[in-house]
């Protein structure tokens, strides 16, 4: 890489440090159009990793890939008045085609609900035609005032799923469903560990009935809405006719579900991962999880290069992802730097050495406190153990995460000088009593500049409800959690 310049540590400025750190080390850049991203090949191939996973999850579970328009009707936007007051600052609209003014506008999609189940109403007559579970991998376009990449983009790409089902209680088992599924992969792909929970009224989607979330805490204790999931009742179905004949011969309406994840996923791995010298990439979703750099030495490179080219296909064929670094433009320093501010798990050096010794030095990008980062290893077994080596690694980051999840995380706090003086003092997550109400809610956002993430799920609350709400001012009804947010 060109710029060989440090970064901004962390620590010094965090919001800095990591805008340094998705352009330096080539997972994004600006583009010219305003708030939007060109995310370049790097990047590109750790989302590509995401999709994969998640897709073959969604497969899984019975969900089928299709597409959508990326125009869609402003009628259709305007039939839901609930979802439009959500949405409506953040629309793009197109009013001119073809060098005319049309007829009808049509949106940018910002989400494709009212375009989905419009075509679902066309589709569906009887219980028999139902559940419809469809995922869309699509670009989706909100007008964003304040961007920073990955994070918040005018344009993003995304999944959007979009479901159909003939109760109610199979369309809420949907939504669990999915809220699992987003868990499991931000841990064992990402090894970034969320809270799930439901969202409060004031924090749903715009047109739900109920809003579930995975709520990662970032390196900097603030936390990043990764994934929802959706509850959105018969609001949508009536809205655009979606009726089914029951098995009692009724005309009902449809019950629905959406969820999606994003780009933002790359984001939370940077934030969750990174160092002051660059990403680090989970062995999961690293385009490359081993990178070879040959030294070079002398007139004679050819065995090195021969020895190089084996050990490359050989770990090939145990299936790690292997890149071979042999260009002659740059010193192996260079090369070091620029694979380690990628954050590639595993760097693999082979010089004259090494060929005369049978063996191979391992660079780990990151080691446990204690640990060496570089081992030289005999060449089969360095090889045989890779995989392995990229499992614990991989192993090492979840738990590393959890820990300074947990290590950040405040409970018990009865006040709102106590949740204040608590997130001033660099808390995470910090749980409380709630009574429900909304004005509490606004207080404490004002106050404290943070928000209820969510009301835990049971696996993540403390034991009983505490008996008072954070505003002093009647019982809590629930435990919730705020923190301050992207």
């Amino acid at each position: 890489m060109a710029d060989d310049k440090k970064l901004t540590p962390r620590a010094e400025d965090f919001a800095t440090w990591y805008n340094e750190i998705v352009q330096r080390s080539e997972l994004a850049d600006y583009s010219p159009v305003k708030g939007s991203m060109v995310i370049r090949p790097w990047g590109y191939g750790i989302w590509e990793n995401m999709q994969r996973a998640l897709d073959d999850m969604f497969k899984a579970t019975g969900h089928e890939n299709a597409y959508f328009p990326l125009l869609i009707p402003m009628s259709f936007i305007e039939k839901e008045k609930a979802h439009i007051e959500g949405f409506a600052p953040e629309l793009a609209v197109v009013t001119h085609a073809g060098g005319k003014e049309l007829e009808e506008a049509y949106v940018i999609r910002p989400t494709s609900e009212t375009i989905i189940y419009s075509m679902y109403a066309k589709w569906v007559q009887s219980y028999r035609d139902l559940p419809i579970l469809i995922n869309q991998w699509a670009n989706v376009m909100r007008w964003e005032l304040r961007t920073r990449l990955f994070l918040r983009t005018t344009e993003f790409l995304w999944q959007e799923g979009h479901t159909a089902h003939a109760s109610a209680e199979e369309a809420e088992a949907e939504t669990l469903l999915i809220l699992g599924l987003y868990r499991k992969f931000m841990e064992e792909w990402i090894a970034m560990p969320p809270l799930t929970g439901l969202k409060s009224d004031s924090e749903k989607f715009a047109g739900a009935v109920r809003s579930y979330s995975c709520e990662a805490l970032m390196q900097d204790n603030k936390a990043l809405q990764a994934g929802t999931s959706h509850f959105l009742g018969q609001n949508f179905a009536k809205q655009f006719d979606l009726k089914f004949q029951s098995v009692e011969g009724q005309e009902e309406y449809a019950w629905n579900t959406s969820w999606g994840v994003s780009t933002r996923l790359v984001g939370g791995m940077v934030m969750s991962h990174g160092d002051d010298d660059g990403l680090v990439v989970p062995p999961r979703l690293a385009p490359a999880q081993a990178v070879i750099v040959p030294i070079l030495s002398g007139d004679d490179s050819a065995p090195v290069l021969a020895k190089t080219d084996e050990v490359a296909a050989r770990l090939r064929d145990l299936g790690v992802r292997v890149r071979v670094d042999a260009r002659d433009s740059l010193s192996s320093g260079a090369k070091y730097y620029e694979w380690e501010r990628k954050g590639v798990p595993y760097r693999i050096e082979i010089g004259p050495k090494d060929l005369a010794k049978g063996s191979l030095a391992l660079v780990r990008r990151v080691t446990p406190e204690g640990e060496k980062r570089k081992a030289f290893v005999p060449e089969d077994e360095a090889i045989a153990g890779l995989p392995g080596r990229l499992d614990a690694f991989q192993a090492e980051l979840l738990d590393a995460a959890r820990r300074r999840r947990d290590d950040a995380t405040v409970r018990g706090v009865s006040s709102v000088d106590e949740l204040a003086e608590a997130l001033d003092g660099g808390a995470g997550f910090v749980y409380t009593g709630w009574s429900g109400d909304a004005g509490v809610e606004g207080t404490v956002k004002e106050r404290c500049k943070a928000t209820i993430r969510c009301i835990p799920d049971e696996e993540f609350r403390s034991g009983e409800t505490p008996a008072k709400c954070v505003s002093g001012e009647g019982a809590a009804v629930h435990e919730v959690v705020w923190a301050r947010a992207y």
